[in-house]
């Protein structure tokens, strides 16, 4: 298999996850070029431009990730299109709405960007994607979601309803309670005493009976004190975290757990890894990187990359395209904008519903 070049345009907390990830599969990525100004010791041997047409006046890659702020984002996506570039840009593709359908406009038709939407390529999310869509809790009605924000959440209630890009009503309160926060993205905090944080509540209708319920209290990504939940429930059961609940005969209902095979947990000495996700005695999910020793957002985050890679090579499916990312962010917006106005916000119809 050819390697597939790649380029990074960023330099912060994110974009490192791709240069890393790239680093860690040399037999599949040739990172040629990161446009940046910082200097790190770990990716020395990666050539570094200031802007993107330094890179493309150098290099071309096969596609490039861009991982940098909402605001500054379009107008990279839209420089590298129009070179001829695909892109998988980070999540959102853009700020706001008005942001949103610029970004479409200028580049939608082209088929040139996927988003690096993660969530629903998660092990555990993608084993219970894997459950529902065979159908064993039957039609799924709705999805709650308390453990990620915004347009992630919105994607996963959407991949687990099957959602397309009708417009959905929301209403959504704020309430704020002490909660200690004791931990965020740089480790363990000196002061762990409890301060007032929100918790944002939003029920979402998709229409046609289909339903969300979004749950999230400020820094849940990294405050342990909060569980990360999911419940999915189906015209025949319901998936809650990693118990399955349905009918499985007349008169007859059982529990079933999603099982995760873990390398290197007591006297496995295989490497300490995710191997597999099983249900009822089949293998619902394999790690693809067995081997690399990822964590679940890393593994997430390959998939997406080597998605990408093959999608590019003429190989595989498109990703997650750009009309799927704008609609999530869309519904995210909605959350915000009911909890500003203090009334249900409904979404219009965008033009990427084609």
């Amino acid at each position: 298999m050819n390697k597939v070049k790649i380029a990074v345009i960023g330099a912060g907390w994110r974009a490192q996850f791709y240069l890393r990830l790239a680093v860690a599969m040399p037999e599949q990525f040739e990172v040629v070029g990161w446009v940046t100004r910082q200097e790190r010791d770990e990716f020395l041997a990666v050539p570094r431009y200031g802007s993107v047409a330094d890179l493309l006046s150098n290099v071309a890659p096969d596609f490039a990730i861009t991982a940098v702020s909402w605001d500054a984002n379009p107008e990279l996506v839209i420089e590298l299109v129009q070179a001829g570039i695909p892109v998988l840009s980070e999540t959102p593709p853009a700020a706001d709405e008005a942001g949103l359908r610029a970004l479409w406009e200028a580049v939608g038709n082209s088929d040139f960007v996927q988003v690096a939407e993660q969530y629903p390529l998660l092990p555990m999310h993608a084993a219970r994607l894997a459950v529902v869509d065979s159908g064993v809790i039957g039609e799924v009605g709705s999805v709650q979601v308390s453990s990620t924000h915004g347009y992630h959440a919105v994607a996963l209630m959407r991949a687990f309803l099957g959602a397309d890009f009708e417009p959905v009503t929301v209403s959504a309160k704020s309430f704020v309670a002490p909660l200690a926060d004791p931990l965020d993205r740089a480790g363990w905090k000196k002061d762990q005493a409890a301060k007032p944080a929100a918790t944002v509540i939003a029920t979402i209708d998709f229409a046609d009976g289909k339903s969300g319920v979004y749950d999230f209290t400020d820094n849940q990504w990294h405050n342990q004190l909060r569980h990360r939940r999911l419940l999915v429930r189906g015209s025949l059961g319901e998936v809650m975290d990693d118990k399955v609940t349905r009918l499985i005969a007349p008169d007859a209902i059982t529990t079933s757990e999603l099982q995760r095979y873990q390398q290197g947990h007591d006297l496995n000495l295989d490497g300490h890894d995710t191997e597999h996700v099983s249900f009822d005695g089949q293998v619902v999910y394999r790690n693809p990187f067995v081997g690399l020793r990822l964590m679940d957002e890393e593994i997430a985050i390959a998939s997406l990359m080597v998605q990408m890679s093959n999608w590019v090579s003429g190989n595989g499916s498109a990703p997650y395209p750009l009309a799927q990312a704008c609609q999530d962010h869309l519904v995210a917006l909605a959350i915000d904008k009911s909890i500003e106005t203090g009334a249900p916000v409904e979404t219009t119809k965008g033009p990427w519903a084609g």
